[in-house]
């Protein structure tokens, strides 16, 4: 195929990327750059640009391979271990999420990130939309951390946090602070969170002087951790998918089965952060 006159974006529809993006082919921007690369054609017509909307009656190939139709939204928890980055590919060679997710998932995209040395609950799904919508600030879903620090924090000592803080200018909304317990030279605290700002928990307590040496996430709005075991996949069923984020899904509903891991490579990381 040749490239031509891009199409116009007048016609009904869906731009061009959300489609992609509900066909599980990649996240949004995703979509957006591989347009830009000429991978994307509609009607036989490379396109370069994203301001296309297309309908159902619009023949879209990928890479001239022809866009299926739109899977079910699905959305999964994973329980992310220390030493793994959340991207597709890493350029210094590290291990990323997608080398502990069994081999028959569909292509899914996280919901935000947790970094290298962080673990604990981290959403996937294959639909864009679901990740736009949780990730959304408006979406005020609560988030929820284990932290351990080195220091002996008290109540005063936390009060900024709970306050809100700035720091190199940037605005940190208020957190939901509390002690666990002392253990020796360490202090386990639960923190909670509606934003989720890169590295936030990591740069508050650091700006109080504590340092955070374990950072486990236990929730993300409704969703929890509960016993799922690092590296562990396990899907949402649908019936709790359309419960809290009003999704019409498909029925009957199975329960939700742990995901069986797959082995991949090993190796050490480091942070990337």
């Amino acid at each position: 195929m040749s490239k031509d006159t891009q199409p116009q974006s007048t016609t009904p529809g869906d731009r061009i990327a959300k489609v992609l993006a509900r066909a599980g082919v990649a996240s949004r921007r995703e979509a957006e750059r591989m347009i830009e690369l000429g991978r994307i054609a509609v009607n036989g017509k490379v396109i370069t640009r994203a301001a296309l909307n297309v309908t159902d009656k619009d023949k879209i190939t990928v890479d001239g391979k022809p866009l299926g139709a739109p899977d079910a939204a699905r959305l999964w928890l994973y329980h992310k271990p220390t030493g793994r980055v959340t991207t597709t590919k890493d350029e210094q060679g590290r291990m990323t999420i997608y080398d502990d997710l069994p081999e028959d998932m569909p292509r899914v995209m996280s919901v935000g990130r947790l970094d290298l040395n962080s673990e604990g609950l981290l959403l996937l799904t294959n639909d864009g939309g679901i990740k736009r919508k949780l990730e959304l600030p408006s979406t005020g879903w609560l988030r929820k951390y284990r932290v351990r620090v080195n220091g002996r924090p008290n109540d005063e000592m936390l009060k900024p946090l709970r306050d809100g803080l700035v720091i190199d200018r940037q605005r940190y909304l208020p957190m939901i602070v509390s002690i666990d317990r002392q253990q020796g030279a360490n202090a386990w605290l639960t923190v909670g969170l509606r934003e989720g700002k890169n590295r936030e928990i990591r740069r508050a307590m650091e700006d109080i002087g504590l340092g955070v040496n374990r950072l486990i996430r236990t929730s993300y709005g409704p969703f929890q951790l509960g016993q799922l075991k690092p590296g562990a996949v396990e899907e949402v069923r649908r019936k709790i998918l359309r419960d809290q984020l009003g999704l019409d899904g498909p029925a009957p509903d199975a329960p939700a089965k742990p995901v069986p891991k797959r082995r991949r490579r090993t190796g050490p990381g480091t942070d990337d952060r």
